[in-house]
């Protein structure tokens, strides 16, 4: 088993380098990348853009449907903050 650090032959068993005395980890069991701040910032940034992007897009089309889809009628016994048109002036 060759020595990540200094690439010494040693044996097989080995746990620490002959010559540097480095860990000895098999290449099997070595971690090949783990995520950092940066790559998490960069993947939410990406996921958040893409669903407020997707958000719009869904928006503008369901806007765009022909009038018995695109109506929204609010019963007239909706209390008076989720229907505007029938709220008293300040």
């Amino acid at each position: 088993m060759k020595c990540q650090k200094c690439g010494h032959d040693n044996r097989q068993s080995s746990k620490n380098c002959k010559k540097c005395g480095a860990d000895m980890v098999p290449a099997s069991s070595a971690p090949v990348w783990f995520p950092d701040w940066r790559w998490h910032l960069k993947t939410l940034s990406v996921i958040y853009l893409l669903l407020i992007v997707g958000f719009f897009t869904a928006k503008h089309f369901l806007g765009r449907l022909q009038p018995p889809y695109n109506i929204r009628q609010l019963p007239s016994e909706m209390p008076p903050w989720l229907n505007p048109k029938n709220y008293p002036a300040p």
